[in-house]
């Protein structure tokens, strides 16, 4: 055998450690591919397990939507035909010429067709159907059905005025995927992802149209993302644009097709997908953006108006229509047009859908938060019972007793009469606010809260928050506390309205004096009250005690610590208006405190009965002696210092009330109640400098102007057993006869009836006349 040279051996020395590198590097490549598969697959296997775990679980925090009471339609209420117009209104209801689906209206003359939407209350469900209503000068004179039949009640749908929200800030209305038009599905498809029903969560057809698009542009005009994608960034990622995201989003879109049908894929699609902003909330989902930008329910809307829904799946920013209207019309026009090419609708209906004006809502926010200092009382009530994490997560569904017709009307009367002080009195008016609150005289039910002249301003509440001297509306607790001694004072006893002077234990004098300057002398109780005179109620209050009268007081529903100082007689309680709505609210229902609510009842996402809030009351007063109280207010409004209301209404009409003025005419007060409405309203200054304002001439006619548009009913006080009415002498308390000069129909509790009678010449030749008669016919 021959030997190797040395050149052989050198050769084959250097050969072996080539070889040795090149397979120590497969035997690396081969672990690496083993360890990214492992760890591949695990990341694969997280991704499912989260994706599953969000998908099948809480999907949203969903806010709780709060609405108003429900209005109920029968023949007979007293309900005018402007009021439903105008509650129509806030519900966002279409007027038409022929009513052909829910939520629309169609108006002729006296009579009205609707198209209910339909809705789930508590009780069940109230179907979506077509009613007719006439009207006559009484009202609603008859509701029918479709075919004519008459109807004995039926529901609209309440108003939705707020929400609360999650610390996001994301609001939406749920959806379900058979509760979408099919017109608004097929032209999301169509510009979104046009083989949704064809493809596995990623299009490679797609992405490949995409990149020749842009790249035949020069620039990025076309995305190559399924709508499954869309959902995978939107709901389990961030809308970063960096290549760790898009690697993760193909694989998280494919799982989701996996384990999920299409039709929950894009139902999750339709409620997550963002559209818009709504100042401090984001708008998701078709759901809410068909209320936001059209103020009407989604199934409710045009072709043309779920192309430009669907148009704002692109850029909601970059194509808003109320910013930038040109560009959205270019865009849902393109919408129509794709739907058109691929069969969807015919030319006709492109071409006239294209011709449609965008047809917007004017105002620029959601109906939620059109009356914020509701909303804010009703939030207060509910955080007293529920975490706020509940609230603004589960979905609850809260149902007030806000009326939005008497809302409205209250705002309009309280903006028209502020705003014709301020140009009467000029720069001493200009700053002034004022703060309206009104409720069921009877229930205590809370139907409308205005915090301020800007009834949209979401900041200081006045209603619920301007604490302030209350002046001359505490007096009736102080003639309240008198009456219960019932022995010793009736509406007739006689006071003294003359100068006191009274040292308070700091070493300060309390001198007060009535308005007009001057002393009446002695005048009886109801009168020292109806035309609220200090000097007179100073000195019953201080005969009462005040420990009499602030128990009074507390009775009557007033919950703050009252200062035992002679200064409370006449007004210097402080109290804001809702308080003193508790306050008169025991006075106008005999007796009874019943305590104010804003809420009826709370349910579940599901519509399950989570906890409800009854009326509730309880007896603080005998209701006799309440009616005296009740007797000396209407008298107040008749020929005291409220007697001007009566210039707007008949004097058939029953209304009670009292005035209040501070010290230098800083708070314009006025409480009043009719049969059916208790209202309190208050004027002032924020920065608390005196105004030019009484409660006469101030916050009355804010009421007045309300009840103008409202047309209450007469207010009926319900006489006890153990009340009777006697003629009596107002200038000596004395029984008399009904024709005798100043003769008065007074109400007394039994037992207080006075003894003493004076007659007058009148009653006797009266007496003789009838006498005569008498003989005569019975002869």
């Amino acid at each position: 055998m021959a030997k190797k040279t040395p050149a052989a051996r050198g050769r084959k020395k250097q050969n072996k450690p080539a070889r040795s590198r090149s397979s120590r590097f497969l035997t690396f490549l081969f672990k690496l591919s083993l360890v990214g598969f492992v760890v591949g697959g695990i990341g694969l296997i997280y991704l499912d397990a989260t994706i599953r775990a969000k998908f099948e679980g809480k999907r949203w925090a969903l806010p709780a939507k709060v609405y108003a009471r429900p209005l109920e339609l029968y023949a007979g209420q007293a309900l005018k035909a402007e009021d439903l117009r105008l509650e129509l209104k806030s519900l966002g209801y279409q007027a038409v010429k022929n009513v052909s689906r829910p939520g629309q209206v169609s108006v002729n003359g006296n009579r009205m067709r609707i198209r209910t939407r339909g809705f789930g209350f508590a009780d069940g469900q109230e179907p979506s159907r077509t009613i007719n209503l006439s009207f006559n000068t009484g009202g609603l004179h008859s509701l029918a059905d479709k075919q004519g039949r008459a109807l004995p009640v039926a529901r609209l749908e309440p108003v939705l005025i707020g929400g609360i929200y999650p610390a996001d800030n994301e609001d939406r209305d749920l959806v379900k995927l058979e509760q979408v038009p099919k017109a608004l599905i097929q032209a999301l498809v169509s510009v979104e992802d046009r083989s949704f029903y064809e493809h596995y969560g990623i299009s490679l057809r797609g992405i490949a149209r995409a990149m020749w698009s842009n790249i035949a542009a020069g620039r990025m005009v076309q995305g190559g993302s399924t709508l499954t994608q869309q959902l995978v960034k939107n709901f389990f990622l961030t809308s970063e644009r960096t290549l760790w995201r898009k690697l993760i989003e193909a694989p998280m879109a494919m799982l989701l097709e996996l384990h999920y049908s299409k039709d929950e894929i894009l139902q999750a699609y339709l409620n997550e997908v963002y559209l818009g902003q709504a100042g401090a909330r984001a708008v998701h989902g078709f759901g809410l953006a068909s209320q936001y930008y059209f103020g009407r329910p989604l199934d409710s809307l045009s072709l043309d108006q779920h192309s430009l829904l669907a148009a704002l799946v692109k850029g909601p920013s970059y194509y808003d229509p109320r910013r930038h209207p040109e560009r959205a019309l270019k865009r849902r026009n393109l919408v129509i047009d794709l739907l058109r090419q691929q069969q969807y609708i015919s030319d006709d209906l492109a071409d006239k859908a294209k011709k449609r004006p965008l047809g917007l809502v004017s105002n620029k926010t959601l109906v939620k938060g059109a009356f914020p200092a509701y909303l804010d009382l009703v939030k207060r009530q509910l955080r007293r019972d529920y975490r706020q994490e509940d609230l603004a997560s589960e979905g609850l569904q809260v149902f007030t007793n806000l009326d939005p017709i008497v809302q409205l009307k209250a705002e309009a009367s309280l903006a028209k009469v502020t705003g014709q002080l301020a140009k009467r009195h000029g720069n001493k008016l200009k700053d002034i606010e004022g703060a309206v609150v009104v409720g069921n005289s009877q229930t205590g039910d809370v139907v409308a809260v205005v915090g301020g002249r800007n009834a949209r301003f979401q900041g200081f509440n006045r209603a619920l928050d301007a604490i302030r001297p209350i002046g001359s509306l505490v007096k009736p607790a102080v003639f309240l506390a008198a009456l219960e001694q019932s022995r010793q004072y009736t509406l007739v006893s006689q006071i003294p309205d003359t100068p006191l002077r009274i040292d308070n234990p700091n070493g300060t004098t309390w001198e007060p004096r009535n308005f007009d300057k001057k002393s009446h002398g002695t005048v009886p109780l109801h009168q020292a009250l109806a035309r609220s005179y200090n000097l007179a109620t100073a000195r019953l209050g201080i005969d009462m005690g005040m420990d009499k009268v602030i128990d009074t007081l507390q009775r009557l529903g007033v919950r703050r610590d009252i200062s035992p100082y002679p200064a409370t007689l006449l007004g210097s309680l402080s109290l804001s208006p809702l308080e003193v709505m508790q306050l008169y609210q025991t006075v106008a229902s005999n007796g009874f405190e019943t305590p104010l609510r804003s809420i009826r009842s709370v349910l579940t996402a599901d519509g399950k009965v989570l906890s409800s809030y009854p009326f509730e009351l309880e007896q603080k007063f005998d209701p006799a002696i309440m009616h005296l109280l009740q007797y000396a207010l209407q008298e107040t409004v008749r020929e005291g210092t409220a007697k001007s209301v009566y210039k707007r209404f008949p004097a058939s009409l029953n209304l009670a009330g009292k005035t209040g003025t501070t010290n230098d005419q800083r708070d314009s007060w006025f409480a009043g109640f009719t049969g059916d409405y208790l209202a309190i309203s208050w004027l002032g200054r924020d920065d608390n400098k005196p105004t030019p304002l009484t409660g006469s001439s101030g916050s009355l006619q804010v009421w007045s102007e309300l009840m103008t548009r409202l047309r209450p009913q007469s207010y009926q006080a319900v006489m006890p057993e153990a009340v009777s009415y006697h003629w009596v002498d107002d200038r000596t308390g004395w029984l008399t006869d009904e024709v005798c000069p100043g003769a008065r129909l007074i109400p007394f509790v039994d037992g207080s009836v006075p003894e003493q009678k004076r007659g007058c010449p009148e009653s006797s030749k009266v007496r003789k006349a009838v006498n005569w008669f008498t003989r005569l016919f019975s002869s």
